[in-house]
């Protein structure tokens, strides 16, 4: 067997879709898997080091990888109205967020990005685990943050109110559904061998799908304090047809993405082929 690093998330989604490759339950063609699980901003790093094969990226991230990695068709998470959250304990306005203190769930996140784009001036941001978003508001250490993944679920509960949904701003402006990550493959894989990887995981998201519920045991060993229902949310929220095959529109929203980047000068150009084709 070939044995190839993989890294991805603990989050529903990524557990989800991984988890018929990582058990075996569908061919995966000789291929085998030493996998590596972290927070998206760990893994981010990781690939900013080259030291895995193929790893779950934040498209951000990527921008800064484009050299060493390609993205693949299959894995990714995009959509319509699952955007990362900008909320505080207090009324603030879009307006006041030059002047607050932001915490953001990494710097390499497409969260991070997209609040670059929509407020370019907002620079008092200050990085924590996604996860303790909520609570560095709550104690007032934030005076905003920007929250990602299960977060949206209970932020409200939390007496928490949102300030912007930057999925819908994206949306509003571009009409395109919004790219939050991706799987790379290392370009010194052979061609063969990166293609022979994006269909094996295309196989396991056709999997996840048709036997929703193969996965639960494996998604609930790494969900944090969350109950059935909201795991599932959280991944009808992010999986989707677009995780199955990045297809003209997903391709179309990550270049737009990066265009808007690029124009603000947020990130240089990208002039590599950033696609497995």
């Amino acid at each position: 067997m070939h044995k190839i690093s993989l890294g991805f998330s603990t989050c529903p989604n990524d557990t989800f879709i991984f988890d018929a490759l990582v058990h075996h339950k569908i061919d995966t063609e000789g291929l085998d898997f030493d996998v590596v699980l972290g927070d998206v901003e760990e893994l981010n790093n990781k690939a900013l080091n080259s030291e895995l094969d193929v790893t779950k990226i934040s498209y951000y991230a990527y921008s800064k990888i484009a050299a060493n990695y390609l993205l693949l068709d299959s894995g990714s998470a995009l959509g319509y109205k699952n955007g990362p959250l900008l909320i505080s304990k207090r009324k603030i306005y879009p307006d006041e967020l030059n002047d607050v203190k932001i915490a953001i769930p990494g710097l390499n996140t497409t969260a991070n990005l997209l609040l670059g784009i929509a407020f370019p001036d907002a620079k008092n941001k200050k990085e924590y685990l996604f996860s303790e978003i909520e609570d560095v508001i709550l104690s007032n250490e934030a005076d905003a943050g920007l929250i990602i993944h299960e977060n949206r679920f209970t932020y409200e509960k939390k007496g928490l109110k949102k300030i912007i949904d930057l999925g819908e701003y994206w949306e509003k402006e571009t009409g395109l559904p919004i790219p939050l990550g991706g799987i790379a493959v290392n370009r010194n894989l052979n061609h063969e061998l990166q293609l022979k990887i994006n269909r094996v995981l295309k196989h396991s998201v056709e999997f996840a799908f048709e036997n929703p519920k193969s996965a639960y045991p494996y998604i609930k060993q790494y969900a944090q304090e969350m109950d059935e229902e909201v795991m599932y949310k959280h991944i009808e929220l992010y999986v989707n047809d677009f995780t199955k095959d990045l297809g003209i529109d997903g391709r179309k929203a990550i270049e737009v993405l990066y265009e808007k980047a690029i124009s603000l000068r947020i990130l240089p150009g990208l002039n590599k082929q950033i696609f497995l084709t």
